[in-house]
């Protein structure tokens, strides 16, 4: 009996742990009725924003020196710290009676972000600079990440909504925690890419300088790493402050879930969006431009929760895709040795930013409506639109030969010690 060739490809089979991992860390099922529960515990708007800027606080501060161990250690272990940082989070945040336990938690959630932030992007693209020999299909790679997150969130979302109205939000903390222990042990079956480690004998200040060095040598990668700033900015906001819209209209616990399963599935939409337009075409350009610029608009007019969840789905899903874009704009001109270290910095740069958005944002909520402090994302999807046209022009200035100078300069190294990876693995 003949047995029917596999369909999946290497780089497919390479991730499948990794996608498993996160499939199984994405089924939060405490997320959709958090801002119900944290209610329920006496938070208000004003305490909610503190609690998102202290954890907020936290990410800057591990950010750097997470991405610059995962440069130098294993980025797969940097991965697994953060777990166990999400594991203890969820567990305290379960057992947390008041504000100040629930912040602690909420502290413990931010070395989870630090951990992951800037370290999955470098594994998928390395993953597919060993598999491949170039960076081509990576936003279709992580654009396939990202949608087993979001099926996994959304999954997640129907069900804690569903627990939740039939227990409790404080059931679905300790219901989450067999998950966090699946994801990390996925991450043990993962072979991690080695590109970064073939010049981990240089001091930790010469990494340091080669840091340094590849974003002073490149200006253009000041519009792009601003633009992935605005964006996750505006993606984190809407995650963190869209509930307080349900919460405004006293929306029913049960959707809740069904509200946060939307929110979550523009994740994958956006994954899938990214695959498909390039930010060097004018057309899909103009759409990104004009989708973004339409969805803002009901958070501030609108009271109805239906059409403000379909505003945020829609927002969100194009702030997803521009991020996939610019990420691969980044991480083309940046060298595997100190691929996570600059996309940390990044990533600590968004955190810092967010932190007193987040104090202003549960402020004007509380004094005044969250419709007023809407017009902080609708100023955040103002600033995405004017990068988006800026990197877009810088694309087009640069046509082919700066990027693939930049290519060229930066990964002729890790692209050389892939094709030997790859080599290798075939004569095994």
């Amino acid at each position: 009996m003949m047995l029917g060739r596999s369909t999946t490809t290497p780089i497919q089979r390479r991730l499948a742990p990794l996608l498993a991992s996160a499939f199984a860390g994405g089924i939060a099922l405490w997320v959709p009725v958090e801002k119900l529960f944290m209610n329920e515990i006496g938070f208000t708007p004003a305490t909610m924003g503190v609690m998102a800027a202290s954890y907020a606080a936290v990410v800057p501060l591990l950010e750097v020196p997470s991405g610059i161990l995962a440069d130098r250690w294993s980025r797969r272990g940097v991965l697994v710290v953060g777990n166990l940082g999400a594991f203890a989070s969820v567990l305290i945040g379960g057992l947390s009676t008041n504000v100040i336990t629930y912040i602690v938690a909420a502290l413990l959630l931010g070395v989870y972000f630090a951990m992951q932030s800037g370290t999955v992007d470098s594994i998928v693209y390395d993953a597919v600079l060993e598999e491949t020999g170039s960076s081509d299909t990576f936003e279709n790679v992580l654009g396939r990440l990202r949608v087993v997150s979001s099926i996994a969130l959304v999954s997640g979302a129907v069900a804690g909504g569903a627990l939740a109205s039939a227990t409790s939000p404080r059931v679905t903390y300790f219901a989450t925690l067999p998950l966090l222990a699946g994801s990390t042990a996925a991450l043990f079956a993962f072979h991690e890419p080695k590109l970064h480690q073939h010049d981990q004998a240089t001091t930790l200040r010469r990494h340091l300088a080669r840091t340094r060095a590849v974003v002073r040598s490149q200006p253009r990668l000041i519009p792009i790493a601003a633009l992935l700033i605005v964006t996750s900015l505006l993606t984190q906001a809407i995650f963190e402050f869209g509930p307080l819209w349900l919460l405004a209209v006293g929306t029913d616990p049960g959707l809740y879930g069904i509200a946060w399963a939307l929110l979550m599935a523009s994740l994958g939409l956006g994954g899938v969006l990214a695959g498909r337009m390039r930010l060097d075409a004018r057309g899909p350009r103009i759409i990104i431009v004009g989708l973004l610029a339409v969805a803002r608009t009901p958070l501030f007019v609108s009271h109805h929760a239906i059409v403000v969840t379909t505003a945020q789905v829609a927002l969100e899903t194009f702030a997803v895709a521009v991020g996939v874009l610019a990420t691969r704009l980044l991480h083309d001109r940046i060298p595997s040795t100190v691929r996570s270290s600059v996309s940390s910095g990044i990533g600590a740069a968004t955190w810092i930013t967010f932190l007193p958005f987040a104090l202003v944002f549960g402020l004007v909520s509380e004094q005044f409506s969250v419709h007023a402090a809407g017009w902080m994302l609708i100023a955040a999807t103002v600033a995405t639109i004017a990068l988006l046209l800026t990197v877009s022009r810088g694309i087009a200035a640069d046509s082919d030969s700066a990027t693939h100078d930049a290519v060229a300069r930066f990964d002729d190294v890790a692209l050389e010690v892939g094709a030997r990876l790859a080599a290798a693995g075939k004569a095994a």
